[in-house]
C-alpha cells in the first residue's frame, strides 16, 4: 500500500492531515486521519458516497469489511478489507469544530489482469500457412502491457484495450507466415503491471509440418577395394520422412548379401569394383517425396600407392606452380633493371658537353639512334 500526504489549508494545526492510498484489488487498505490539536472534537471518515463510516469509534455503516483501527482525539485510522474496484474514489475526513473542517484522500484501486491466454493455433500448421496469434488479458486497472517473444527474441504485437466497466481487457496479435524453421518455435505473451511483482506468461511451441529433404553421408573418403563401406541417408521433414528405400542405379540392390539395409543407413562389407555407380535414397510424407544420390568410385588399392593418389599429385602441382611462378619474377625483374639502365645512359650521354637544354635533348636522340645502330649490328 502506497500514500502521498495531503493536508487542506487553514488555521495552524486545525486542518485533518489524509494520505493517499494505492491497494491492489483483493488488498487491505487502512485510512488514517489525524490533526496534530484537537479541543475534544470528532474525527469522521465518509466514503466516496458521503455514506459515514466511523463516527469517532462509533462504527456507522454496516460492511463487514470496514473495521475500527484506532481512535482517539488526534486520530482516527480504519482498515478497508477485500478492497473491490468499486470501494476506489475520494474519501472525507471531517473534524467537527465550528465551521467543520474537511480533507479528502483519495483511494485508487489497482485492477489485477487476469492470467493470458493465447488463442489462434491449430496444430499443426503447415509450411506456408499465415498465423495469427492472439493474447487475450481481462481485469486490469489500469489497462496492462502486453509483450511478445520469440524464443527470446521481442517481436511486435498489434494492441486493443477495450473497457470493461472499470478494468480493461487487453488483447494483443501477431501475424506470420510459418516455414519449417518455425517447427519447435515458442511463442510467448508476457502481461506486465504495477500489480504485479513478475508477468504473468503464457506459451504456445509452434509445430510445423513440412515436404522431406534428405542428402546423403559417406563413412569414407577414398574408398578401396575390400573396405567395408557406409550410407547414411539423412532426412529432414515433419512428418518424420519414411520408410528410406534405397536403390543402385535405378534399380533394386543388386548383391543383397554384402548390401545390407538397417532403416536410413546402406552398409557395403566388402567393397569391389561391381560396387561402382549411383546410389539413391529416396523417403516421404504427406507433404511430398525426395531423394539424394551418391556416385560411388571403389579404387584400387595397388594402383593409390602408400599414401594415395591425392597427396603425390597435389604435391607436384603445387611445385611446378611455384618453379614457373619464381622464373617468371626473375626474367621479369632483370627486364625492368636492363631496360631503365639504357635509358639513363642514353640520357647522361646527350647532356654531356651540351652547352644548353636544347642541344643535350637533341643529343640524346642522336645518341638513341646510334644506339640503335650499334645494338642491330652487335646482333
Amino acid at each position: 500500500m502506497a500514500g502521498t500526504k495531503s493536508k487542506a489549508k487553514g488555521s495552524q494545526g486545525q486542518f485533518p492531515i489524509t494520505q493517499n492510498v494505492t491497494v491492489v484489488e483483493g488488498g487491505t487498505a487502512n485510512m488514517t486521519c489525524r490533526v496534530d490539536y484537537n479541543d475534544n472534537t470528532s474525527l469522521q471518515w465518509s466514503n466516496p458516497a458521503q455514506q459515514t463510516l466511523f463516527f469517532g469509534d462509533k462504527k456507522a455503516l454496516r460492511d463487514h469489511r470496514i473495521e475500527l483501527v484506532r481512535a482517539s482525539w488526534q486520530e482516527l485510522t480504519i482498515r478497508i478489507s477485500d478492497v473491490s474496484l468499486s470501494d476506489e474514489g475520494q474519501y472525507t475526513c471531517s473534524l467537527f469544530t465550528m465551521p467543520v473542517k474537511t480533507t479528502k484522500a483519495f483511494l485508487t484501486v489497482l485492477g489485477v489482469p487476469g492470467r493470458p491466454e493465447i488463442t489462434g493455433f491449430t496444430k499443426p500448421a503447415t509450411e506456408g500457412d499465415v498465423i495469427t496469434l492472439t493474447c487475450t488479458t481481462s481485469g486490469s486497472k489500469p489497462a496492462a502491457n502486453i509483450r511478445w517473444f520469440r524464443n527470446d527474441k521481442e517481436v511486435q504485437g498489434t494492441k486493443e484495450v477495450n473497457a470493461t466497466g472499470k478494468s480493461f481487457t487487453v488483447r494483443s496479435s501477431v501475424q506470420f507466415q510459418v516455414d519449417k524453421r518455425d517447427d519447435g518455435v515458442a511463442y510467448t505473451c508476457s502481461v506486465e503491471h504495477v500489480s504485479l511483482s513478475n508477468p504473468y506468461m503464457t506459451t504456445e511451441v509452434l509445430e510445423v509440418h513440412y515436404a522431406p529433404h534428405l542428402e546423403i553421408t559417406h563413412s569414407l573418403i577414398i574408398p578401396q577395394e575390400g573396405q567395408y563401406f557406409k550410407l547414411e541417408c539423412i532426412s529432414i521433414g515433419n512428418p518424420i520422412p519414411e520408410p528410406v528405400l534405397w536403390s543402385k542405379d535405378g534399380g533394386e540392390l543388386p548383391d543383397t548379401e554384402r548390401m545390407i539395409v538397417e532403416g536410413r543407413e546402406l552398409t557395403i562389407t566388402t567393397l569391389n569394383k561391381t560396387d561402382n555407380g549411383t546410389y539413391r535414397c529416396e523417403a516421404s510424407n504427406d507433404l511430398g517425396t525426395s531423394s539424394a544420390e551418391y556416385i560411388l568410385f571403389v579404387y584400387d588399392p595397388n594402383a593409390l600407392g602408400q599414401h594415395g593418389p591425392d597427396h603425390a599429385l597435389i604435391g607436384g602441382v603445387v611445385a611446378v606452380v611455384v618453379f614457373i611462378t619464381l622464373c617468371l619474377i626473375i626474367v621479369l625483374g632483370r627486364y625492368l633493371a636492363r631496360h631503365k639502365g639504357t635509358y639513363l645512359t642514353h640520357e647522361a650521354k646527350g647532356a654531356e658537353d651540351a652547352p644548353d637544354a636544347d642541344t643535350a635533348i637533341i643529343n640524346a636522340e642522336g645518341n638513341h639512334v646510334h644506339a640503335e645502330e650499334k645494338k642491330e649490328y652487335f646482333i
